[in-house]
């Protein structure tokens, strides 16, 4: 009988849960509401696991969550969920569940799940940058993912591509205000469209502009275009930061074809460019590749976590 664990990924707004084997294959999987108390929130990670141990032998707990996680599974920050400030979240289920437990950061987890079975398998050296309402990532190095100091390491979305305005929140030069694609694409889509008409509907699907800049809506065209060239520029500094052998994009958008395509296209472009990057094109510099394993890499890769300590 294989091993079996239980992985969970906590967001903001839902918690998606399942049971795996040793292979990262989900035999079960489901989803409830986060509740934002942590007496409750804790109550239902626990029901979740117990319910399964009623079925399963499980061999250890895999939780992915938001915010900057220390190794220990203390969290310095849990993104949306306030609640989750200050708790060591890996220390209150072990004590309730009697079960090895690992905590890992949502863009983390989702980088190490493809060295397990995604698109960077037998790859040591890489990168998976998470494009969503804001830009998150994971920094896997010699097989292991780099937290940093103080595991923030992977905040991608804090560093400054833009001309500074000191007169202003200078984050509005960051890629979480260009890059992602809540806090960048849609952001700009819908100043240009307000411009033009403060009375138009906004809007926050990434789909639907770039289907209206493919329609040569001028708006949008002129947004994309942008767009494309801030995520760009973004990817490039990490790809001469890091060196990576390659660089995987996540979130949502990177299931849109015509995006990867225009995106990759771009960057090919803006390497051609640049002249340091042109000489080394073909010899060091990382191909871009979506990520594989979409909205179920937050629970493969926490479960990764677990399953390679207990190996050690």
């Amino acid at each position: 009988m294989s091993e079996m664990y239980v992985g969970i990924d906590i967001g903001g707004t839902n918690i998606k849960y399942g049971i795996l084997n040793d292979l990262g294959e989900i035999t079960e999987k489901g989803l409830i509401s986060t509740k934002h108390n942590k007496k409750e929130l804790i109550l239902d990670l626990v029901t979740i696991i117990k319910a399964y141990q009623q079925h399963y032998i499980v061999e250890g707990v895999g939780i992915s969550a938001p915010g900057i996680i220390e190794k220990n599974g203390f969290m310095l920050t849990g993104g949306a969920i306030k609640e989750l400030y200050g708790v060591n979240l890996q220390e209150e289920i072990q004590k309730k569940t009697k079960l090895p437990v690992k905590v890992e950061n949502d863009a983390n987890a989702a980088a190490i799940a493809e060295s397990w079975i995604g698109n960077a398998v037998g790859i040591d050296n890489y990168l998976c940058v998470v494009l969503g309402t804001g830009v998150g990532g994971g920094i896997v190095i010699n097989g292991e993912v780099y937290r940093g100091a103080h595991g923030m390491a992977g905040e991608f979305g804090y560093m400054m591509t833009h001309a500074l305005d000191l007169s202003q929140n200078i984050e509005e030069a960051s890629l979480n205000w260009n890059s992602a694609v809540i806090g960048g694409l849609c952001r700009q889509y819908n100043q240009a469209l307000f411009a033009k008409n403060p009375n138009a509907d906004p809007c926050y699907n990434a789909n639907k502009i770039m289907e209206l800049a493919a329609a040569q809506d001028p708006t949008a065209k002129k947004t994309m275009t942008q767009y494309y060239q801030d995520v760009a520029v973004g990817m490039i500094n990490l790809i001469g930061a890091f060196d990576p052998a390659v660089l995987l994009i996540g979130g949502g958008i990177s299931d849109n074809d015509l995006f990867m395509f225009q995106l990759k296209e771009t960057i090919d472009d803006l390497e051609t460019r640049h002249e340091s990057i042109a000489y080394l094109k073909g010899k060091t510099i990382a191909p871009i590749k979506p990520a594989k394993l979409k909205n179920d890499a937050g629970l493969i890769g926490a479960v990764y976590q677990v399953k390679k300590s207990l190996e050690k």
